[in-house]
Formats: structure tokens, C-alpha cells, sequence
């Protein structure tokens, strides 16, 4: 067996908006998750947490404690959130054994024991993809599935948003000290996923995008709410949120992102802290500087532009528009009832 790590640096967003493509992609995206025989993961200075994958195939992969962690065993002060998204596999941690099929979860606490994974078909290995973050405590090992997850159904087709949130590794399941975890499914004919887009600076994310077709590509979008930038990604692939970041994705194709936090306390719900952006996201700035203009030409201006404070504005060349705005901590889409309002 072989494992491989490498350490990401977290990055300020005023450096990180400077940022060309290629070093948002080597800071951020996380292209190499599974390789035969392969434990892969990044240390992240973000919560430091660790993002990896395993794929057992000719032999059983010990998760080994990586020299930034400066332990014995790579749990002696961590806790462990694992999705297998690939055949049927096997986890042991010390003495316990855990089967895991497609699409179930296991969680493992704190301790001085071995991790092993294993797959029970080398001509269809499991693929475990984990997460880990410090714990303060030891919380019993417990197995998840999709019949244990706490969900949650938010959104619409017509949104494109049409989504299903298993809640498998969190608080109203189970005990953790800062890891939670959960698998998001979008209906067919939806490919967007986290909306409203937003930020919350108490904790980072990271998501996992998987049942992505190979001949299809995942567009996910990460930067501050007024300096938002994308990373174009394949099925397999992860990529890191910083607290400072948007967090959202639209496909080519229905997938599946595995959404993962390392919170700052056991909450997973809140209430975002800072400005979102509402369906299609992405565009608050856009929009603004276009009603600036607008306004500009006709004598004008755009008044109220405090994220707490209501924007209405419309004249009668705004008659044809469906829908006003209104900002109060995000963007929302008013519909217009007919009725045309001059804000001058």
C-alpha cells in the first residue's frame, strides 16, 4: 500500500482574489481522491482538516497517522467521517468490523486504534472517501445509512434545485465533537446545489462530488459574495470551502456532492452570518452595477444599498420584469404584482 498527503495553506481573500486559475485550482480542488491500493488526503489549514480517499483492491489500507498530525495512531486526537461511494467494503477499527455499501456512512471516534479499509470484491472495490477533524473527546463508533439520516427536502424543479439532504453524521443522529457530515441528491432535471449560496466565517466545508457522468463536468463557485470565481470539476473530485467563502455548484448532468463540516459547534441549520445570493446565485453585484446604470441614464439612482435595508425599484420600463429585488442579508426575488413603483 501507499499513502500520499500533502498540506494546504489557508489563504486570505484579499490574496485569494488575485489568484489566477491554476493556483485556485492547486489550493482549492482536491483532483486526486482514488488510485488503486492508494490512501490519498490533504491536511488543510482551514480547522485542519483532512480530506482523503481510500480504494482497497489486492490488499487492506491502514490509515496511518501523517507526520502533521504528530500522533501514534492517526485517531489519537481526531474523530472520522467515512462515505463509501464505491462497491462493498469493510472497515475495522481495532477490534470492531464494519460493512459498508454504496452510500453508507460510518463514523468513528477518538482513540488509539488502527483504521483498516478493505473491499470485499477486488474486481468492484469499495471506495471510502473520509473526513477528520480534531476532537476534544471519544464519542462511540456508529454505522449510518440513509435510513437513519435526519433529511431534509428544500427546493424545486423549477428552480432547478429539486434536492434531498441526508443528514447522516450530525447531531440530531448522533454525538460528534466538531465533524458533521451529509449527502445531498438532486432530483432528475436539477443541478444546482447549496441555494442560497452563502458563507458562514465560524467553520469551513468541504464537498466531494460523486455519480457524475464521465463525459459531464461540475461547475462549482467559491469566493467572496462581491468576488465570486468557479473551478470546473470532474465526478470524484473535492474541493475545499474556506469560512470566508460562497459554496455552491451547477452540473452539466444530475450528481451527488457529499457535503462535509467542521463546525464550531454542533449546528448545522444556522442561519448564514453573512450576505448569500439567491437562485442563480452570483449575481448581487451584477446586478447592482446594471440598476446603477439604468438608473443612471434615466436621471436616477440606486438608493438603500445596505445589505439590511430594502431596495425596491422599478420604473415603467421595468414594466416587462417579473420580479423586483430586496436585499436583507440576501438576495430575494420579489415576484411584481402588476403594479409598477417609481423610486427616483
Amino acid at each position: 500500500m501507499k499513502t500520499n498527503y500533502e498540506v494546504r495553506y489557508a489563504a486570505h481573500p484579499a490574496d485569494a482574489k488575485a489568484y489566477d486559475t491554476k493556483r485556485i485550482r492547486k489550493d482549492f480542488l482536491i483532483e486526486t481522491m482514488f488510485v488503486a491500493d492508494e490512501v490519498n488526503m490533504v491536511y488543510s489549514m482551514y480547522d485542519r482538516m483532512v480530506v482523503g480517499g481510500a480504494m482497497p483492491v489486492a490488499e487492506a489500507l491502514k490509515l496511518e497517522a501523517i507526520d502533521p498530525l504528530k500522533a501514534p495512531y492517526f485517531l489519537t486526537r481526531r474523530e472520522l467521517g467515512i462515505f463509501n461511494v464505491g462497491g462493498a467494503g469493510i472497515v475495522r477499527h481495532g477490534d470492531e468490523v464494519f460493512e459498508l455499501d454504496y452510500k453508507e456512512a460510518l463514523y468513528l471516534g477518538r482513540g488509539d486504534k488502527d483504521v483498516v479499509f478493505e473491499s470485499k470484491d477486488p474486481a468492484k472495490p469499495a471506495k471510502f472517501y473520509f473526513n477528520s477533524t480534531n476532537a476534544h473527546c471519544t464519542y462511540p463508533d456508529r454505522k449510518v445509512t440513509k435510513a437513519d439520516a435526519d433529511i431534509l427536502h428544500l427546493g424545486s424543479l423549477e428552480g432547478s434545485n429539486d434536492r434531498t439532504i441526508n443528514r447522516m453524521i450530525v447531531q440530531s443522529v448522533l454525538p460528534t465533537c466538531q465533524l458533521q457530515m451529509g449527502m445531498t441528491e438532486l432530483a432528475p432535471g436539477s443541478v444546482w446545489n447549496t441555494m442560497p449560496a452563502h458563507v458562514h466565517s465560524r467553520r469551513m466545508e468541504a464537498y466531494f462530488y460523486f455519480e457524475v457522468p464521465e463525459d459531464q463536468s461540475v461547475c462549482h463557485f467559491m469566493g467572496e459574495v462581491d468576488e465570486t470565481r468557479h473551478i470546473w470539476m470532474k465526478g470524484d473530485q473535492a474541493v475545499l470551502s474556506p469560512e470566508w467563502s460562497i459554496h455552491s455548484a451547477a452540473a452539466t448532468s444530475n450528481y451527488v456532492p457529499s457535503t462535509q463540516l467542521g463546525s464550531a459547534n454542533d449546528i448545522i441549520s444556522d442561519i448564514p452570518d453573512n450576505r448569500a445570493i439567491d437562485n442563480g446565485g452570483l449575481f448581487t453585484a451584477l446586478l447592482e452595477y446594471l440598476l446603477q446604470e439604468h438608473l443612471a441614464k434615466r436621471g436616477g439612482k440606486l438608493i438603500n444599498k445596505s445589505a439590511y435595508t430594502q431596495i425596491l425599484i422599478a420604473d415603467n420600463v421595468l414594466l416587462g420584469l417579473k420580479y423586483l429585488t430586496h436585499l436583507k442579508g440576501y438576495l430575494r426575488l420579489l415576484v411584481c404584482l402588476c403594479q409598477v413603483l417609481d423610486v427616483l
